[in-house]
């Protein structure tokens, strides 16, 4: 029997462990004290079908990642792991000013392509008059068009995290709490090295997030990935009902979406350049405020209740770091704000890298050795 490491317990490294234990491995999850994880702050989106401007490879894996939810889902609760946070409670695509109203009939017509083409998450489209949208989001301008897709979900990551972790050790999983670092003999990956302990392993899977560059680079691997701050609002607004309102996105990658108690969340910024400054900015909250009161100025009374920020593992061209870096070595990192639509999927893909099975998808475009383009701010 294989024994593999997973270093990393995000999302991407949950579900590896997950993965792998179900495989019959034995599993070791090292899950380092890392303030910032992207996974506990990010809001959880899964509808990467309003990427319009996304790379080809991005969506040649994020379409998948959505469609492979379902099944993880059953094997989830399979696992007696019911409670994962992900429901469908659909989105709305609204126009805040006359430019985005525009656009609204040519990002109807190209979602109308993704739903005929099958993929996951979109369900019916429907064009939504002005006034339309708050009746279904009350916080919203009462003048907002838009568009209504029924078939996005939201996922709560910390939930989703906790589900897979424990699915996996009782699968026979072990995790271990601290930092990790490879274990190289003679320059080879031989497992890693904790402050307890050494474990040999056949094979690591680098999940560490923003950080897996500074795990990866004793071995001479130079992921491309690097730390992008996020900080994301989280408004109580009380005695409303949020529990089944849908998510709301515009035309400037800002978003709100709502979760059961009270709260609703508005995000985020994208700061490149950062580094891991995990402060709360001035700057930052003005940001998400503002966007967020543009287009619901019903939440100017919410109170807000806590500003999460987490670092996302983000990388110069928009696409993950995905495959087999060195020998025994699989790295998957780099998914930036879409880690809780593809990590799950993702984390499956870096499973069976380490078992040296085929992945079910092609994955050239993700090889965490190859050099893209820096961009600008970006701290890679």
């Amino acid at each position: 029997m294989s024994r593999i490491v997973v270093v990393g317990a995000g999302v991407v490294g949950a579900s590896a462990a997950y993965h792998l234990a179900r495989a019959g491995a034995e599993t070791v999850l090292v899950e380092g004290d890392l303030p910032g994880q992207a996974t506990a702050a990010g809001a959880g989106i899964v509808c990467p079908a309003l990427r319009f401007d996304a790379p080809e490879a991005w969506r040649a894996l994020a379409f998948p990642a959505v469609g492979h939810y379902p099944e993880l889902l059953d094997a989830l609760a399979a696992d007696g792991e019911g409670d994962t946070g992900y429901e469908t409670v659909g989105t709305l695509l609204v126009a805040g000013d006359d430019r985005e109203r525009a656009a609204l009939g040519e990002a109807a017509q190209r979602l109308e392509e993704l739903r005929r083409a099958g993929v996951a998450n979109v369900g019916e489209v429907r064009a939504l008059a002005a006034g339309e949208p708050r009746e279904l989001f009350p916080f919203l301008s009462d003048d907002l068009p838009g568009l209504h897709l029924s078939g996005a979900a939201r996922v709560d990551g910390r939930r989703l995290r906790d589900a897979l972790e424990r699915a996996a050790r009782r699968r026979g999983a072990r995790v271990v709490r601290g930092t990790a670092a490879l274990l190289l003999v003679g320059g080879r990956v031989r497992g890693v090295r904790t402050e307890g302990e050494e474990i040999p392993a056949d094979a690591v899977v680098a999940a560490a997030g923003a950080w897996t560059e500074k795990f990866c680079r004793p071995a001479g691997l130079r992921v491309p990935v690097y730390p992008q701050r996020g900080q994301i609002a989280h408004l109580r607004v009380p005695g409303a009902d949020t529990s089944r309102l849908p998510i709301v996105e515009g035309f400037r990658r800002h978003y709100m979406l709502a979760f059961p108690g009270e709260r609703v969340v508005a995000g985020a910024t994208r700061e490149d350049g950062a580094g891991f400054d995990r402060r709360v900015t001035a700057g930052g909250v003005h940001e998400v405020l503002s966007e967020a009161l543009r287009l619901a100025p019903g939440l100017s009374d919410a109170t807000l209740a806590e500003v999460r920020v987490g670092f996302r593992p983000a990388s110069p061209d928009g696409l993950p770091s995905l495959g087999e870096a060195l020998p025994r070595l699989v790295v998957a990192t780099g998914l930036g704000p879409s880690g809780l639509t593809i990590g799950p999927y993702a984390g499956r893909l870096a499973a069976e890298l380490a078992l040296g099975e085929r992945p079910a998808l092609d994955l050239e475009p993700y090889a965490p050795h190859r050099r893209p383009s820096r961009v600008p701010g970006g701290g890679w």
